[in-house]
């Protein structure tokens, strides 16, 4: 049954609810002060009042601002009829929460808390601005435990402190785990002795966000145990967070598990200020930034510069008299932080030792890797990096064929085999999928009869794919590791780098999946499901589980930070988690690390990746999450508006995923009769899942195809740019820089965009009406097939017949120019119709969809020159439209066929062929 959970047609989430409530009762509270005292107005006025009061009771107690006390005191006030008072003291503490201005001025909460008026406080200035952030306790005490709690907190708190906290009080595991769900302020947790189980403050506004966290079903459990498996899982759900534990277990006592679960454990007796300065030390810990700061104390220092680069310090450019504006544009600190020195608090990218390998160290435990290296040439070379150092000439890659060009160049450079894996094509959208996990399997199993499955070292897979569609990483590597189980994974995550600050997306992640997957095979309940997994197999049956005692964890991840966090432009990462890394791959790795680095890596860069990781270790949680809010926000915006469905689709989860793929039976993640859809199930369960940050907008209906909406209509009209488009979509996405104003933006240039279409539709004569809506025809109903991979070329077969094709040699011999030929398009199929075989001699990539189309030594289906001769777009690299496609020449190929062949006679000839 599909997964049909409306919570409501207005609020995607809790954040959406809670401040859509506070503007309600914003506005009504002012009604209320300007009513008629004694009226009937007046007395429904004051009913509305208190029923928002009750239902932003229930949201606020997860909040220490503003929190249950003021809500309180709003009703007190409400009591007494205070009504402009009320209006007054709402509309400044939903000021606040709307700008956000009490997380950067917290000192406006303990002036309010002690009576002072602080509605002409302004933030505080540069300089002495404060981060103010929450601390959940959890523990069943009165409230007048609390208040001791919160007050002698409070005495402990310096004036000059950076950090100020407030407090979230929980008394039950459930209202615990809710209030990490809700509450993005929340940076440590402190878990004082067991609390009990069941919430008793969820009310029915509240229970379709909370879904998961009720379906938990741990009230069996001991409530002794309950504070060390909330701790545990705290850093499931938020691993960024410090958590500490207070007890009374003496040590000997105290579970393995529970000492690892915690940053620290206290005990009662010990004095409340080592708690306190114990969770300022923690914020003070993540907030510090070693290779920026060393950078910014560089920047101060008076030197004298004798070595390269006469732009540092500026003196190149601020003493000229034609490039001075140059300087003024970017400002003096860029150029004061500019150096090729790698001492005075510097460090070495390509060896570090100081604060560079520090900001590594610490970028690592953000990301949940075992290394992280930090990347200055963008993701396209952290794949050829990570290619290079783990593939040889002949090993043997599963690769996606439509994953991005740098992955087929590496594979080129390394020398390995591809064996191309299709994913399935969406021809109404003129794009690609995703690779079904069944086509991986067979492959790899095809090269297993034929005896290769040990040249089998990397399975090479987009995650997640340009348009939005996820893998179910887990899945996918337990069933490959089943079938090798040494098997390297390399996860192209260019375009996930924030998934791993979320719970629903992080699940899918390759570094989580990885320490996920590491545990499990290493603990004796797997070793007992194996047992009885192969007690329970038929005769000749293969196991469908690894072996615990053969599977070993070896993945990678290459991120362009850049793309979706906070970084310079190139800025990128990789992330490794591989048991075997120091024994088998780090030489390698630095060779390869060493061979596409440059020497002089730009600082500014490296810079803000460090930076960028202080951003997500506090606020990439709410970031994310905001993203997400922003991007469903946009989602509902463009479905709901009759001026805008008039025209534009946006396309959802079954347009993009075919049922078979989808278990939890969801379909779509909103529609204006049922609301929203809750996504939950299907991030955990079904084999792919569609990113709805990634917005695709069907634009089939405008008789504009994607390539011109992109150039005539958002850039040239409202500078709103994007990435990517096909033939009728554009895509738009949202990111942890998204904000309400942009995606208000956006919306309002759609119906700017739709009123012109009417417009011009109105204005048409009868013969350009024809020609527009054969247009429309084309775009919507008339889809060019998408072509498959064909096969290698049998001169270019690893082992004739098996999968995987010698693109090395096939790239190489193209260098000379004897080699190949040019053949215009149009003459293509009627030369295969007289038996020629063509086979390309380089790359050939259309942008967009922007991926290999044919590959050097790939055979020229009669499909892939349909689909190029369907396709309206200007530009394909690797094809002159005046020469025509480059293809090798026969005598070349009948060469290379002898060469082949005899290479091929020490092989078992009684291989069976196999396709492609």
């Amino acid at each position: 049954m599909p997964e049909k959970k409306p919570v409501s047609s207005n609020h995607y989430n809790v954040a959406q609810l809670r401040l859509e409530s506070w503007n309600t009762l914003k506005s009504e509270s002012t009604k209320l002060d300007q009513s008629s005292r004694g009226s009937s107005e007046e007395k429904n006025l004051r009913s509305n009042v208190r029923k928002q009061l009750e239902n932003l009771q229930g949201v606020e107690s997860y909040f220490a601002f503003p929190g249950i006390s003021r809500l309180r005191a709003l009703n007190e006030m409400l009591d007494r009829q205070e009504h402009t008072a009320l209006a007054n003291k709402i509309a400044e503490i939903t000021k606040h929460l709307v700008s956000d201005r009490y997380r950067s001025n917290p000192d406006f909460i303990e002036e309010d808390d002690q009576g002072v008026d602080t509605s002409e406080k302004g933030e505080l200035p540069d300089g002495v601005r404060k981060n103010y952030f929450e601390v959940l306790f959890v523990e069943d005490i009165s409230l007048h435990e609390e208040n001791k709690l919160r007050n002698d907190l409070k005495d402990l708190r310096g004036t000059n402190e950076q950090f100020n906290y407030g407090i979230v009080l929980q008394r039950t595991f459930e209202d615990a785990l809710i209030a990490l769900h809700f509450n993005y302020n929340i940076q440590a947790v402190v878990i004082r002795y067991a609390p009990p189980y069941h919430s008793k403050k969820v009310t029915p506004i509240l229970k379709p966000f909370i879904e998961k966290v009720l379906d938990l079903d741990m009230a069996s459990k001991p409530q002794s145990e309950l504070g060390p498996i909330l701790g545990t899982l705290v850093k499931k759900f938020r691993p960024e967070l410090d958590t500490y534990y207070v007890t009374d277990t003496a040590l000997g006592n105290l579970k393995d598990s529970t000492l690892k679960s915690f940053r620290r454990i206290f005990y009662r007796t010990e004095d409340l200020q080592e708690l306190h300065l114990t969770i300022l030390r923690g914020i003070n810990e993540r907030y510090e930034t070693p290779f920026f700061s060393a950078l910014k104390e560089y920047s101060k220092k008076p030197t004298g510069i004798f070595h390269a680069m006469p732009i540092s310090r500026g003196n190149s450019v601020f003493k000229s008299r034609w490039i001075n504006d140059f300087g003024n544009f970017y400002g003096r600190n860029m150029f004061l932080a500019e150096t090729s020195s790698t001492t005075g608090g510097l460090d070495s990218l390509l060896q570090p030792t100081g604060s560079l390998k520090k900001a590594q160290k610490m970028a690592s435990n953000a990301y949940g890797s075992l290394n992280t290296f930090f990347v200055t040439n963008g993701t396209s070379t952290a794949n050829k990096i990570v290619v290079q150092a783990l593939v040889k000439p002949g090993d043997v890659i599963l690769i996606d064929r439509d994953c991005h060009k740098s992955h087929h160049y590496g594979l080129v450079l390394a020398g390995a085999y591809p064996v191309y894996l299709d994913s399935y094509p969406i021809e109404e959208y003129s794009m690609y999928g995703a690779v079904p996990l069944e086509q991986i399997k067979e492959k790899l199993l095809k090269l297993k009869e034929a005896g290769r499955l040990d040249l089998v070292k990397m399975l090479l897979l987009t995650n997640c794919t340009f348009d939005g569609l996820v893998y179910n990483v887990e899945k996918v590597m337990q069933e490959i590791l089943a079938i090798k189980p040494d098997m390297v994974f390399l996860w192209d995550e260019a375009w996930f780098a924030f998934a791993g600050f979320t719970y629903n997306y992080k699940q899918r992640t390759g570094m989580f999946v990885a320490q996920k997957l590491y545990e499990k095979y290493r603990s004796n309940e797997y070793r007992e499901e194996y047992a009885d997994h192969i007690k329970n197999l038929k005769k000749d049956e293969p196991s469908k589980l690894p072996n615990p005692d053969e599977v070993r964890i070896r993945v990678y991840s290459t991120q362009s930070t850049h793309k979706t966090l906070s970084s310079f432009r190139q800025g990128s990462m990789i992330h490794i988690w591989d048991e075997d890394f120091r024994r088998k791959s780090e030489n390698t790795f630095m060779e390869a690390y060493m061979t596409h680095t440059s020497t002089s890596p730009n600082y500014q860069m490296l810079a803000s990746l460090d930076a960028g990781r202080r951003q997500v270790q506090f606020e990439g949680y709410e970031l994310v999450e905001k993203s997400i809010e922003m991007a469903m926000v946009l989602r509902a915006k463009i479905n709901d508006h009759p001026r805008l469905n008039k025209y534009f689709d946006v396309l959802t989860v079954s347009d993009f995923i075919p049922k078979e793929y989808r278990k939890s039976g969801l379909s779509e993640y909103y529609n204006p009769k049922d609301g929203w859809n809750r996504m939950e199930t299907a991030w955990e369960n079904d084999e792919f899942v569609l990113d709805p940050t990634k917005i695709t907008l069907h634009i089939g209906r405008t008789g504009v195809d994607g390539d011109t909406f992109k150039n005539k209509y958002l850039m040239d009209k409202f500078n709103i740019q994007i990435n990517k488009t096909s033939r009728n979509t554009v895509l738009f996405m949202t990111n942890i820089g998204t904000t309400r104003g942009s995606v208000t933006y956006l919306t309002n240039a759609l119906l700017k965009i739709a009123d012109e279409l009417d417009k011009e539709f109105l204005s048409l004569s009868k013969k350009e009406n024809k020609i527009r809506q054969d247009r429309i025809q084309s775009l919507t109903q008339d889809f060019p097939p998408l072509p498959d991979f064909s096969y290698f070329h049998h001169s270019f077969q690893a082992v004739p017949g098996v999968p995987g094709g010698n693109i090395r040699e096939a790239f190489f011999l193209a260098y000379d120019e004897e080699n190949y030929e040019y053949m215009p398009l149009e003459e293509c199929l009627p030369s295969m119709e007289n038996e020629r075989t063509l086979v390309a001699s380089s790359f050939i990539i259309p942008y967009p969809p922007g991926f290999p189309v044919l590959v050097p030594g790939q055979v020229v289906s009669k499909e892939i020159i349909r689909f190029l001769t369907a396709l309206d777009v200007s530009e394909i690299h690797g094809y002159r439209a005046d020469l025509g496609l480059r293809v090798f020449r026969d005598s070349v190929l009948n060469r290379q066929k002898t060469v082949t062949s005899m290479g091929a006679m020490g092989n078992n000839s009684k291989k069976k062929k196999l396709t492609k």
